[in-house]
């Protein structure tokens, strides 16, 4: 038998999150192997929209965006209520986002990574092996690899989340959506545009949101997303609730027939654990996703460019610290978040509050804030007293609205 192959890190997973950390730790000379269980150029289900944080994190790594569309603002509908504004250019995030299928942008986030100097495996399925609770390396098919830290960056929760017992936690909520392409003269907008007021075939509210991202290539990415919080959720007709959302967006974007069909995908919003010994969780797999867009592109970029910074900086203490800069950086808006989508799973404050939500251009400014991922423990002015404001009460708040919750 063969000696064990031995590397700096070891990358389960190659979306953004994983090839950030590749990226970034293979650029400073450490010795890394990413493995991805796809095929080359394979495709991820996703809404496909960046955000100026994501932009952010892009432009970091060195990622050109040419091939991207690029998008200045959001279109945020209620009902009759329609708030068109631009992306605000709150300092360190620029002004505008971009639309980018999947496919393309990992695509290029994997050339970089092995342009970088990163080992790159398509289609090899990585399980960490442990040793007591220490991680010390991964299997694949059969072969031992070990490492000062293996990244698991798998996305949602699955076998190797399992065993390392960083599992979604099941009090708290998580998303499911769908999507598809379709193509319409209204490709090239520079707007994506949010249906706030969403409703299932029985006309409950739905909290989540129908998207129409334009892809500047001839097509839009439609899909909805809805939050567990809601009544009924275990009960909800995904590929019905997309119909219905089609329907109604059907003639003002002059829709063709879907390109594919529909699929649909699970949003983790929590975890368990994000690290332990030998190891850290990033991205999806860590429950970096914002409850209140589902959206975890940029928060997997900056995690993992986090996890490969502190690993260069200390190996030994790179997964205490990675914690604890995450929980720093983002653990007071997801909280808020999560305890958010309880409160808005109650559909007559769904109502009132998509109403507030969008009733005046200040408030909608906040409101694209939070849409954006542009605030965090950071943020300065409005939006972020808001959300620290927001983190208090609902936190006085969340054992009521958990017992109160709507049933699934």
């Amino acid at each position: 038998m063969s000696a064990p192959q031995h590397r700096d890190i070891l990358i389960i997973g190659g979306g953004p999150a994983g090839t950030a950390t590749a990226i970034r730790a293979a650029r400073a000379g450490a010795s890394v192997t990413l493995f991805e269980k796809g095929a080359t150029g394979r495709d991820k289900i996703c809404g496909d929209g960046l955000t100026p944080r994501a932009v952010k994190a892009l432009n970091e790594l060195g990622v050109e965006l040419t091939d991207a569309h690029r998008i200045d603002g959001l279109r945020m509908i209620a009902n009759s209520t329609v708030r068109q504004l631009n992306w605000p250019g709150i300092a360190p995030f620029p002004a505008h986002g971009a639309v980018w299928p999947r496919r393309f942008l990992d695509t290029r986030l994997m050339e970089l990574a092995e342009a970088a100097g990163a080992e790159v495996l398509w289609e090899h399925e990585a399980m960490p092996t442990l040793d007591g609770d220490r991680v010390t390396g991964v299997t694949v098919d059969g072969a031992t690899w070990t490492a000062d830290l293996v990244v698991v960056a798998t996305g949602a929760p699955g076998p190797v989340t399992k065993l390392l017992g960083a599992n979604r936690d099941p009090n708290e909520p998580f998303g499911l959506a769908i999507r598809t392409y379709a193509e319409t003269p209204r490709h090239a907008e520079r707007y994506l545009e949010a249906c706030l007021t969403l409703r299932d075939e029985t006309g409950t509210p739905v909290p989540g949101y129908g998207w129409m991202f334009p892809a500047g290539d001839g097509t839009v990415n439609i899909g909805v997303g809805a939050l567990s919080t809601m009544k009924g959720f275990k009960k909800l007709n995904l590929n019905r609730l997309q119909d219905s959302y089609r329907a109604l967006v059907q003639d003002d974007w002059q829709l063709g027939p879907d390109l594919e069909r529909p699929r649909a995908w699970r949003l983790p919003m929590s975890v368990t654990k994000r690290h332990g010994p030998g190891w850290v969780a990033i991205g999806d797999a860590a429950g970096l996703v914002n409850p209140m867009n589902g959206e975890g592109i940029d928060y997997g970029l900056e995690s993992g460019m986090l996890a490969a910074d502190l690993f260069l900086a200390d190996p030994a203490g790179a997964p205490a610290a990675y914690d604890r800069e995450i929980g720093e950086r983002f653990d007071s808006f997801l909280r808020t978040g999560r305890r958010f989508s309880f409160l808005i799973g109650h559909p007559w404050i769904l109502r009132t509050g998509l109403r507030f939500a969008v009733g005046t251009e200040g408030i909608a400014n906040v409101t694209l804030q939070v849409m954006g991922n542009l605030v965090d423990s950071s943020t300065p002015g409005v939006g972020g007293f808001t959300m620290r404001a927001a983190d208090s009460l609902l936190g006085i708040a969340d054992p009521l609205l958990r017992k109160t919750r709507a049933a699934a």
